[in-house]
Protein backbone atom coordinates (compact mmCIF):
# COMPACT_ATOMS: atom_id res chain seq x y z
CA UNK A 1 0.00 0.00 0.00
CA UNK A 2 1.75 3.34 -0.44
CA UNK A 3 2.28 6.05 2.11
CA UNK A 4 -0.28 8.56 0.72
CA UNK A 5 -3.01 5.81 0.76
CA UNK A 6 -1.86 4.78 4.49
CA UNK A 7 -1.84 8.35 5.41
CA UNK A 8 -5.29 9.28 4.60
CA UNK A 9 -6.67 6.18 6.24
CA UNK A 10 -5.09 7.15 9.39
CA UNK A 11 -6.56 10.55 8.63
CA UNK A 12 -10.17 8.81 8.77
CA UNK A 13 -9.38 6.38 11.49
CA UNK A 14 -7.91 9.40 13.59
CA UNK A 15 -11.48 10.97 12.72
CA UNK A 16 -13.67 7.92 14.00
CA UNK A 17 -11.93 7.60 16.87
CA UNK A 18 -13.42 10.84 18.11
CA UNK A 19 -16.89 9.66 19.32
CA UNK A 20 -19.14 6.59 19.52
CA UNK A 21 -21.06 7.84 16.46
CA UNK A 22 -20.43 8.02 12.63
CA UNK A 23 -22.83 10.07 10.64
CA UNK A 24 -22.40 9.41 6.72
CA UNK A 25 -23.85 11.90 4.20
CA UNK A 26 -24.23 12.99 0.84
CA UNK A 27 -22.58 16.49 0.44
CA UNK A 28 -22.96 16.78 -3.37
CA UNK A 29 -24.81 19.82 -3.87
CA UNK A 30 -23.65 21.72 -0.64
CA UNK A 31 -21.11 24.74 -1.47
CA UNK A 32 -17.94 25.57 0.35
CA UNK A 33 -20.32 28.29 2.24
CA UNK A 34 -22.89 25.74 3.26
CA UNK A 35 -19.83 23.39 4.34
CA UNK A 36 -18.41 26.60 6.40
CA UNK A 37 -21.56 27.70 7.76
CA UNK A 38 -22.51 23.53 8.87
CA UNK A 39 -18.54 23.02 10.32
CA UNK A 40 -19.94 26.49 12.77
CA UNK A 41 -23.08 25.01 13.70
CA UNK A 42 -21.63 21.47 14.21
CA UNK A 43 -18.69 23.22 16.64
CA UNK A 44 -21.28 24.18 18.97
CA UNK A 45 -21.51 20.12 19.78
CA UNK A 46 -18.00 19.73 18.95
CA UNK A 47 -18.69 17.38 16.30
CA UNK A 48 -16.67 17.48 12.75
CA UNK A 49 -17.89 17.51 9.21
CA UNK A 50 -15.12 15.82 6.98
CA UNK A 51 -15.20 14.52 3.02
CA UNK A 52 -13.41 11.58 3.11
CA UNK A 53 -12.90 8.85 0.12
CA UNK A 54 -14.99 6.00 0.52
CA UNK A 55 -11.92 3.23 0.24
CA UNK A 56 -10.23 4.90 2.97
CA UNK A 57 -13.28 5.14 5.19
CA UNK A 58 -14.16 1.54 4.35
CA UNK A 59 -10.60 0.36 5.43
CA UNK A 60 -10.16 2.37 8.34
CA UNK A 61 -13.62 1.28 9.66
CA UNK A 62 -13.24 -1.98 9.40
CA UNK A 63 -9.42 -1.80 11.17
CA UNK A 64 -11.70 -0.19 13.78
CA UNK A 65 -14.39 -2.84 14.10
CA UNK A 66 -17.06 -0.54 12.72
CA UNK A 67 -20.00 -2.80 11.11
CA UNK A 68 -20.33 -3.20 7.80
CA UNK A 69 -20.27 0.34 6.21
CA UNK A 70 -20.86 -0.52 1.97
CA UNK A 71 -24.44 0.66 1.74
CA UNK A 72 -23.52 4.26 2.45
CA UNK A 73 -20.39 4.23 0.55
CA UNK A 74 -21.78 5.15 -2.53
CA UNK A 75 -20.84 8.61 -4.48
CA UNK A 76 -19.59 11.58 -2.50
CA UNK A 77 -19.07 10.86 1.42
CA UNK A 78 -18.80 12.87 4.16
CA UNK A 79 -18.54 12.14 7.43
CA UNK A 80 -19.52 13.69 10.79
CA UNK A 81 -18.12 13.23 14.32
CA UNK A 82 -17.33 14.15 17.77
CA UNK A 83 -18.20 15.29 20.86
CA UNK A 84 -20.23 13.42 23.12
CA UNK A 85 -24.18 14.37 21.83
CA UNK A 86 -25.03 12.55 18.92
CA UNK A 87 -28.55 14.01 19.11
CA UNK A 88 -27.50 17.14 19.25
CA UNK A 89 -25.72 16.62 16.33
CA UNK A 90 -28.49 14.94 14.79
CA UNK A 91 -30.51 18.67 15.50
CA UNK A 92 -27.82 20.29 13.68
CA UNK A 93 -27.75 18.21 10.45
CA UNK A 94 -31.65 18.09 10.50
CA UNK A 95 -31.65 22.06 10.48
CA UNK A 96 -29.43 22.26 7.89
CA UNK A 97 -30.99 19.81 5.62
CA UNK A 98 -34.22 21.69 6.26
CA UNK A 99 -32.99 25.31 5.06
CA UNK A 100 -30.94 23.83 2.71
CA UNK A 101 -31.86 20.80 0.87
CA UNK A 102 -28.74 20.04 0.12
CA UNK A 103 -26.93 17.65 2.39
CA UNK A 104 -28.06 13.95 2.28
CA UNK A 105 -27.93 11.71 5.31
CA UNK A 106 -27.14 8.16 3.87
CA UNK A 107 -26.93 6.67 7.37
CA UNK A 108 -25.29 6.53 10.75
CA UNK A 109 -23.30 4.16 13.63
CA UNK A 110 -24.13 4.55 17.18
CA UNK A 111 -22.54 2.00 19.38
CA UNK A 112 -21.70 0.09 16.89
CA UNK A 113 -24.82 -0.68 15.31
CA UNK A 114 -26.04 0.66 11.64
CA UNK A 115 -28.88 3.54 12.12
CA UNK A 116 -30.54 4.50 9.01
CA UNK A 117 -31.43 8.27 7.89
CA UNK A 118 -34.89 8.29 9.20
CA UNK A 119 -33.66 6.41 12.90
CA UNK A 120 -31.19 9.61 12.93
CA UNK A 121 -34.65 12.00 11.88
CA UNK A 122 -36.33 10.35 14.97
CA UNK A 123 -33.31 11.65 17.57
CA UNK A 124 -33.28 14.85 16.47
CA UNK A 125 -36.67 15.33 17.06
CA UNK A 126 -36.29 13.91 20.43
CA UNK A 127 -36.28 17.01 23.05
CA UNK A 128 -32.72 18.18 24.26
CA UNK A 129 -31.45 15.53 27.12
CA UNK A 130 -31.86 17.87 29.84
CA UNK A 131 -35.45 18.24 28.99
CA UNK A 132 -35.37 14.53 29.01
CA UNK A 133 -34.03 14.30 32.36
CA UNK A 134 -36.04 16.47 34.07
CA UNK A 135 -39.39 15.08 32.47
CA UNK A 136 -38.24 11.66 33.89
CA UNK A 137 -37.54 13.11 37.23
CA UNK A 138 -41.29 14.54 37.26
CA UNK A 139 -42.56 11.50 35.93
CA UNK A 140 -40.70 9.86 39.35
CA UNK A 141 -41.71 12.38 41.41
CA UNK A 142 -45.41 12.59 40.37
CA UNK A 143 -45.53 8.98 40.56
CA UNK A 144 -43.83 9.54 44.56
CA UNK A 145 -45.79 12.07 45.25
CA UNK A 146 -49.28 10.00 44.49
CA UNK A 147 -48.54 7.04 46.07
CA UNK A 148 -47.74 9.09 49.24
CA UNK A 149 -51.29 10.36 49.17
CA UNK A 150 -52.94 7.38 48.40
CA UNK A 151 -51.12 6.44 51.45
CA UNK A 152 -52.41 9.00 53.18
CA UNK A 153 -56.00 9.02 52.51
CA UNK A 154 -56.18 5.02 53.46
CA UNK A 155 -54.57 6.11 56.59
CA UNK A 156 -57.70 8.99 57.08
CA UNK A 157 -60.13 6.12 56.45
CA UNK A 158 -59.08 3.94 59.10
CA UNK A 159 -59.22 6.69 61.76
CA UNK A 160 -55.46 7.02 61.18
CA UNK A 161 -56.03 10.69 61.92
CA UNK A 162 -57.25 10.44 65.48
CA UNK A 163 -54.62 7.80 66.30
CA UNK A 164 -51.34 10.39 64.70
CA UNK A 165 -52.79 13.33 67.44
CA UNK A 166 -52.55 10.94 70.54
CA UNK A 167 -48.99 9.86 69.76
CA UNK A 168 -48.01 13.24 69.19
Amino acid sequence: MRAEKKYLIAEVETHLKKSDYVILANYTQVTVADVAELRASLAAENAEFHVVKNSSLKVAAKALGLPDLDEGLAGPTAIVVGGKNPAGVAKVIKKFFEDKKKLEIKLGVMEQKVVTADFLSQIADLPPFDTLRAQFLSLLTSNAAAFVRILDAKVKKEGGEAAAPAAA
